[in-house]
C-alpha cells in the first residue's frame, strides 16, 4: 500500500508541476509527461507514450543525446542538463525553441529512471536580447556623445575664440567712444556665451562619464592662493571683502576637479551677494576635512533649498534684481561632488547668507606642492624691442584673429597651421621669441609636440602658451613655469597679459652681458 501510495503521491505532484515534466526509461522511452507537456510540445498524452526522449529534439541533436543519456544512465546524479550550452527543443509543428532542463533519477521496483522538468525559456531569452539591444544601444549613444564632446569641446570653442580676440583687437584699434561703448557689449555677450557653452560642455561631460577622477594629495595653500589671485578683482569690482583662510591642510582628491568645485561656489557667492563678504577656509574636523565657502548675500528659502542642485533652476531673487547665470554651476558642482566620492551641504538663512560645506578625506602629510610661480609683469610690446611670435593653429579663422591682436599690440607673428609649417618658419634661423600652439591640431598633431619639437632646436627655455579647450587634470599637470596653459576661448586682455609676464620672465632669466 505505501508504494501504491508514494507512486500516486509522485504522479499527482508530476501532473501539478508548474514546469512540462516527463519521466524516462534507461532506454530513452517516455512513460509519464503531465499536461503541461502537452500543452508545451502539442502532443496528445497518447502521442508522448509512444516518442523517445530523442524525439523531441531537432534531428541534428539526437545522436548526440542519446550519447549523453547513455552517460548519464552510468552515473546518474540531480543536475543542469547542458549547462553553458544553448539546449534546445522541437515541437510537433517542427518549431524549435529554447529550454532549460533539470534532470533527477529515480528507482521504480527495477526499473532506474529519469524525471526531466523542461522550461520554455523564450520570454528570458527574448528580455535578453533585449537587455543586450538596450546596452549596446547605450554603449553606442555613450561613444557619439564623446565624439560630440571631443568636437565640441575644439570645434565649438573656436568661433568664440575668434570672436573674442577680434572684439580685443578692434578694442584697441578704435577711438570712437560709440565703436567702444559697441565693443564693450559685445565683448560682455561674447563672455556670456563663453560661460555658457563651457557650463553645458562640463555637464555633458559628467552625464557621459568622461570625466575620470585622479585622486592625489592636495595641498591647500597653493589652491587658495590661485583662487584668491582669480577671484579678487570680480570681488573687488562688486566692493566686496573677499576672505580666504587656511593653514597647511592637505587634502584626498583630484586637484583640477575640486578647484573646478570651489570656483563655481565662489563665483555663486560672489553672484549672490550685493554687500558684504565672501569667505573660503578650511579646516579639520575630527577624521576630515571641511572647506567651506560661506557668504552675506540673500540667502535661500527652505522651499528653494532641495532644488538648488537642479540644471537651469535659479533662485528667486527677493530684492527684485536681475537673475544672473543660467542655473548650472550648482549641478556642475552637486556632479562633481558624487563623483568624487566627497560630502556637500548647504545652510542658508534668507537675507543673512549660505554656507556651502565640503568635506573631504585628509592627506598624508608633507612640504606642500607649489604652483608654477606668477612671473612679474612687464610692459606692452609697443614700448619695447618688437618680440618675434611663433602662432602655431590650424583653424585659419583663429590663427588669422589671434595674429591680428598680436600685431595691432606690436607684436611680429609668424603664422603656421601644422608642425611641418612651425619647423619651416624657425628653419632660416629666425628669431623666436615665444610659442603660441593650439593643443588640437589637424592630423593628430599636439601642441605638446610643436613646443618640444621647436624647443629641441632654438633651446629649451623658450616660454610657450599651449591653448586649449580640455579642462583634465592631466593637460593641466603639463603647465609649468615656462609653459603656461590657457583655456578656450580666453580673451584678448588675458591674453596679453600672460604674453607679457613670459616674455618678462623670460628677458629676467636671459644672461646679463658680461656676466
Amino acid at each position: 500500500m505505501e508504494s501504491t501510495l508514494s507512486a500516486e503521491l509522485m504522479r499527482s505532484a508530476l501532473a501539478a508541476a508548474p514546469d512540462a515534466m516527463l519521466i524516462a526509461d534507461a532506454t530513452g522511452r517516455i512513460v509519464f509527461a503531465n499536461r503541461q507537456m502537452s500543452a508545451l510540445f502539442g502532443y496528445s498524452a497518447q502521442e508522448l507514450g509512444a516518442l523517445l526522449v530523442e524525439d523531441l529534439l531537432p534531428e541534428r541533436l539526437q545522436a548526440l543525446h542519446r550519447a549523453h543519456r547513455r552517460s548519464f544512465t552510468r552515473e546518474p546524479r540531480t543536475r543542469q542538463m547542458g549547462i553553458g550550452l544553448e539546449l534546445l527543443a522541437r515541437r510537433k509543428d517542427g518549431m524549435e525553441f529554447p529550454v532549460e532542463i533539470s534532470l533527477s533519477p529515480i528507482h521504480d521496483d527495477e526499473r532506474d529512471l529519469v524525471a526531466a522538468a523542461i522550461r520554455d525559456v523564450t520570454p528570458h531569452r527574448r528580455i535578453q536580447a533585449a537587455l543586450l539591444e538596450a546596452r549596446q544601444a547605450a554603449e553606442r549613444a555613450t561613444q557619439t556623445k564623446s565624439r560630440f564632446l571631443a568636437t565640441a569641446s575644439h570645434d565649438l570653442r573656436q568661433p568664440l575664440q575668434s570672436l573674442a580676440l577680434l572684439n580685443g583687437a578692434l578694442t584697441r584699434m578704435v577711438r570712437d567712444p560709440q565703436a567702444q561703448e559697441a565693443l564693450h557689449y559685445q565683448d560682455m555677450a561674447i563672455g556670456a556665451m563663453s560661460r555658457l557653452l563651457n557650463a553645458l560642455l562640463d555637464v555633458s561631460k559628467l552625464e557621459s562619464g568622461a570625466v575620470h577622477p585622479q585622486p592625489a594629495d592636495v595641498h591647500i595653500g597653493p589652491l587658495f592662493a590661485e583662487l584668491e589671485q582669480e577671484f579678487a578683482s570680480l570681488a573687488a569690482n562688486k566692493h566686496l571683502t573677499l576672505r580666504v583662510v587656511h593653514g597647511g591642510e592637505c587634502v584626498h582628491s583630484d586637484a583640477a576637479l575640486l578647484g573646478q568645485i570651489l570656483r563655481n561656489l565662489l563665483s555663486n557667492a560672489l553672484k549672490y551677494t550685493a554687500a558684504g563678504s565672501v569667505s573660503l577656509t578650511c579646516a579639520r574636523q575630527g577624521a576630515a576635512m571641511r572647506i567651506e565657502v560661506s557668504d552675506t548675500g540673500i540667502g535661500i528659502e527652505p522651499q528653494q533649498l532641495p532644488h538648488i542642485y537642479e540644471e537651469f533652476y535659479q533662485i528667486e531673487r527677493l530684492d527684485g534684481a536681475r537673475r544672473e547665470g543660467y542655473g548650472l554651476g550648482l549641478s556642475i558642482v552637486r556632479r562633481l561632488v558624487e563623483l568624487l566620492g566627497l560630502g556637500l551641504e548647504a545652510r542658508s538663512s534668507p537675507g543673512h547668507g549660505t554656507v556651502f560645506t565640503l568635506t573631504l578625506p585628509p592627506g598624508e602629510d608633507g612640504a606642500p606642492s607649489r604652483p608654477p610661480p606668477l612671473l612679474p609683469p612687464a610692459e606692452s610690446a609697443r614700448t619695447e624691442q618688437r618680440r618675434c611670435i611663433l602662432l602655431v593653429e590650424d583653424d585659419a579663422a583663429v590663427r588669422n584673429a589671434t595674429g591680428l591682436l598680436l600685431r595691432v599690440e606690436g607684436y611680429t607673428v609668424r603664422p603656421a597651421g601644422s608642425l611641418g609649417e612651425a619647423l619651416e618658419c624657425i628653419g632660416a634661423g629666425a628669431h623666436i621669441d615665444l610659442v603660441i600652439t593650439d593643443y588640437h591640431l589637424g592630423a593628430g598633431e599636439t601642441g605638446t609636440e610643436v613646443i618640444s619639437r621647436v624647443r629641441a632646436r632654438l633651446g629649451e627655455t623658450l616660454p610657450a602658451v599651449l591653448i586649449t579647450g580640455d579642462t583634465s587634470s592631466a593637460v593641466r599637470a603639463l603647465e609649468s613655469p615656462r609653459l603656461r596653459l590657457a583655456n578656450k576661448p580666453i580673451r584678448a586682455d588675458e591674453l596679453l597679459e600672460l604674453l607679457s609676464a613670459l616674455l618678462a620672465g623670460s628677458a629676467a632669466a636671459a644672461p646679463q652681458p658680461g656676466a
